[in-house]
């Protein structure tokens, strides 16, 4: 079962370089294209509000398409998508070509957590779903500090091209590993937009969105916010977040992801509020940037194991909608963070993405409620409920 969630991962982890990595892209790609620091942020906020439109749209227009086939035709889009990045010469067509790769983007990773799900029993679904999303955060890890130095010694566009790299060989691996599954789902948009109207599910997806928009209001605009070297703290956030999201499926098999998802927002909403003091000095910066990695990314398996308990009967239909509100998240702390950085400095970025967690952290401690009938986590297979 591991060997087949392998290519899974690979393809994630093209994915999450090709998003990730604009953040450490800013300085190079502001000066080639002739747009300001704000306005080059802006090219993952576009990215991500893509993904989030387009995940449900495109899971409904290919829920006939055999799993294994979308998942090669998602990697070919995110491809094409990234190569168009690396040879489009204006601001407004690069604009254009982060939709292209966010369609890819969008049709992949949920399709690969409903395979990997199908492939592993309930005993170590945590695990597996920590494995392929795993790849995301060894993106941040390795892909977007070697993407960063890269686009510093080469141009950015050289950055997009070893993105290319990646997602072709993901592609293969995909193509040479992953069975045929079936997982089940539905064609019509209606119903794939009906679990919106159930409290359990909103809940799961309202705490995806807040932890997405504290977290990444600091971190697409790192580099506004650090004077030390970004791809040093780039990498200790990444490594942090490969230890964070392997952790993090375990304790959510071994404790229930209620425990994870609120531990992990307030701990992450203290790192933001220390973002001053992480400044200081490189050495407390990569300590800082390693436990935010860590403490952050270890919520990812639990909110994939909560969604599933939400819409047991329909994984795909859960899981494309939950990786919407973390797009969603993502663009909005686009936008937020850009104009509190316009506005207010690097100031108005910490406090902005310390209030939106401590928002996160609050809604989640006051709707999330352990299942009536499953008091103690250990052996049970039964969802969490919010109240």
């Amino acid at each position: 079962m591991t060997t087949r969630l392998y290519p899974l991962a690979l393809g994630n982890f093209a994915v999450g370089t090709g998003m990730f990595v604009t953040a450490g892209l800013l300085p190079p790609i502001s000066r080639d294209l002739a747009v300001s620091p704000s306005a080059a942020g802006q090219l993952m906020t576009v990215f991500a509000l893509a993904y989030a439109i387009l995940s449900p749209l495109l899971a409904a227009a290919t829920a006939r398409m055999s799993r294994r086939r979308l998942l090669l035709v998602a990697l070919a889009v995110m491809v094409a998508g990234n190569a168009l990045t690396a040879l489009a010469p204006t601001y407004p067509l690069v604009m254009a070509t982060r939709v292209v790769a966010a369609a890819g983007a969008a049709m992949f990773t949920p399709t690969a957590s409903g395979v990997a799900t199908a492939l592993s029993s309930p005993e170590r679904r945590g695990r597996a779903l920590a494995l392929v999303m795993g790849g995301l955060s060894v993106a941040t890890a390795i892909g977007v500090p070697l993407g960063t130095w890269l686009g510093g010694a080469a141009g950015w566009r050289a950055t997009m091209w070893l993105v290319v790299g990646l997602g072709v060989v993901g592609f293969a691996g995909v193509a040479a590993v992953v069975p045929h599954v079936e997982v089940p789902t539905s064609g019509r948009l209606a119903e794939r937009l009906a679990p919106l109207a159930d409290r359990r599910m909103l809940a799961v997806l309202v705490t995806q969105l807040l932890f997405f928009a504290g977290g990444f209001t600091a971190y697409v605009y790192i580099g506004s916010l650090f004077d030390l070297p970004l791809p040093a703290v780039l990498w200790a956030w990444g490594v942090g977040g490969v230890v964070g999201n392997q952790l993090g499926g375990r304790l959510t098999d071994a404790y229930g992801p209620r425990r994870m998802v609120l531990i992990g927002l307030a701990a992450s909403t203290v790192a933001l509020a220390l973002i001053p003091v992480a400044n200081l000095a490189l050495p407390v910066a990569l300590v800082w940037a390693f436990l935010w990695g860590a403490l952050g990314w270890m919520i990812a398996p639990a909110q994939q194991y909560r969604t599933v308990g939400a819409v047991p009967g329909n994984v795909s239909i859960g899981l494309g909608l939950l990786a919407s509100a973390q797009y969603f998240g993502l663009f909005v702390a686009g936008v937020t963070g850009g104009i509190a950085l316009g506005w207010y400095g690097r100031a108005g970025v910490e406090i902005l993405a310390t209030a939106i967690g401590l928002v996160g952290a609050l809604f989640t401690l006051a709707t999330y409620r352990p299942a009536k009938d499953a008091p103690e986590w250990a052996g049970v297979r039964t969802a969490d409920r919010p109240a």
